[in-house]
């Protein structure tokens, strides 16, 4: 069985307006419906403080009364975390403990999970990125937390982006998989803002040997159910946070619409929108000179930039570091 997780993202590979809110879930290409099973947040704007308990499932993230099926085998998109709970509808997500299905790094060539979300853009304007749900699950109610993490400001601490959703799901099958303790965190308090996977120069290029995404290492179906060893990120399609760092591709997808092939596993897949560049102007960047208007939260300056340097009403551009400037 197929299974598509759908965030609509304002998202673009350069200018990384990474916004996104997890919006639906298909099953065998059938679309579960807006927002069904999801714990949408209020807004879709990033979660940049690591000890805020909006790192959990976005700011003002409320309850959904559905829940939906997913068989083990099954895939998903960036990096995906899931929490075992008695009753995913009322269940809290304050105080569980998470353990890493997937996770979308960057490759020894640089393309991070979001390049491919945004390479796996649909007519409709969405991006798709697919992980494997585990076949070892063990059946029961989770949380699944959908996380992208941007680190195009990551330079400074305080400056990666968050953009995170929550979902209701239950899966069936005979897995019987119970994590170690190594392999699951607690949030807040797992993520730190000095974590090397979050305080991190996407503009080395000795980072795409080197980087680990923030977090446990993805769960091993294997003998003692162990967590493996962390990942380093030169893996491609399945250890990679994006651009922004915000990926986790073991097949699924980032995106609001419908996955077009069919893996013979299960499939998860979260859905990507690419962001419009929005109106009237005010501010002015460090470089670059293309015309037009950057949108909130848009880039507008930095080394080798030419895209639009003046930024949409009632928003600044801001250095962020020698190659990053952006309108907040």
């Amino acid at each position: 069985m197929k299974y598509s997780v759908v965030s609509a993202l304002a998202l673009a590979a350069s200018s990384v307006n990474a916004h996104a809110i997890m919006q639906r879930i298909m099953v065998d290409g059938v679309d579960q419906g807006s927002l069904t099973g999801i714990r949408a947040p209020s807004s879709n704007n990033p979660v940049q403080d690591v000890s805020s308990s909006d790192i959990l499932c976005g700011a003002g993230a409320g309850t959904s009364s559905k829940l939906i099926t997913i068989p083990a085998g099954a895939s998903g998109p960036t990096q995906v975390y899931l929490a075992k709970v008695d009753d995913a509808v009322s269940a809290s997500a304050t105080g569980l403990k998470w353990f890493k299905i997937a996770s979308d790094s960057v490759t020894s060539s640089g393309v991070w999970g979001v390049d491919d979300m945004i390479k796996n853009t649909d007519s409709a304007g969405f991006g798709w990125q697919k992980f494997t749900m585990p076949s070892c699950i063990a059946p029961g109610q989770y949380l699944m937390r959908v996380e992208l993490l941007a680190l195009h400001s990551a330079t400074a601490e305080g400056g990666a982006q968050f953009y995170q959703s929550c979902a209701q799901i239950k899966v069936t099958g005979s897995g019987s998989f119970s994590p170690a303790s190594s392999a699951e965190m607690s949030l807040p308090g797992g993520y730190t803002a000095t974590d090397a996977g979050i305080l991190a120069n996407i503009y080395d290029s000795s980072i795409y040997t080197s980087y680990k995404a923030p977090g446990p290492a993805v769960i091993s179906c294997g003998a003692g159910n162990a967590a493996p060893a962390p990942a380093t990120s030169a893996a491609g399609a399945s250890s990679k946070p994006a651009t922004s760092a915000v990926s986790s591709k073991v097949p699924v997808s980032t995106s609001a619409a419908a996955v077009t092939s069919k893996p013979a596993a299960t499939t998860l897949s979260t859905v990507v929108k690419t962001s419009e560049a929005a109106a009237p102007a005010t501010s002015a960047a460090s470089s670059g000179s293309g015309s037009g208007t950057a949108a909130h939260w848009g880039q507008c300056g930095g080394k080798g930039y030419t895209g639009p340097t003046t930024c949409v009403s009632g928003t600044t551009c801001k250095v962020q570091n020698d190659y990053y400037s952006q309108c907040l």
